[in-house]
């Protein structure tokens, strides 16, 4: 009879072995899966500053050419200017730049910040009627609130 007990004893601790083998494995693959997951968040927004900082020179070529499509005469510059801006634009977008559209759209602290208000009864109140400042998200995370002028209710409007 010792050796049938040895046996039991025996099967128990493997029994507990085993449950302590898939126990570590599973604990193993939480781990995997949460690194491989903070791995994935650190490298998606590792150049967020670097974009940040580009955010101007961005800002510098779009006026550029907005200045020499208003020039007569710099076409050459014109054409350059174009050339340099939708290379950079494309470069920041491969990276996960994202343009916030803002003009005629309704006013979101999320995504805009309000410079003024503007007397306008030609749209509704809250509604975008000047972007100042372009604003940008990287991937689904703003970077930069757009700069915006907003409509408010013109004089005698939404008052009773």
């Amino acid at each position: 009879e010792p050796a049938a007990d040895r046996v039991t004893e025996l099967e128990k601790q493997a029994a507990s072995l085993k449950d302590q083998l898939l126990r570590k494995a599973a604990e193993f693959d939480n781990y995997k899966r949460r690194t491989e997951g903070e791995f994935a968040a650190l490298s998606r927004f590792a150049a967020e500053n670097l974009i940040t900082q580009l955010l101007p020179v961005l800002d510098d070529l779009q006026r550029t050419v907005r200045s020499a499509k208003e020039n007569p005469g710099s076409d050459a510059l014109l054409k350059g200017a174009e050339l340099v801006l939708a290379k950079f634009l494309k470069t920041l977008e491969g990276q996960g730049l994202k343009a916030l559209d803002a003009a005629g759209k309704e006013f979101n602290v999320d995504y805009h910040d309000a410079l003024m208000q503007v007397p306008r009864a030609d749209v509704p109140p809250h509604t975008i009627v000047e972007e100042v400042e372009k604003g940008y998200q990287l991937f689904d995370k703003v970077i930069r609130h757009a700069k915006v002028i907003v409509a408010a209710p013109a004089d005698g409007e939404g008052k009773h």
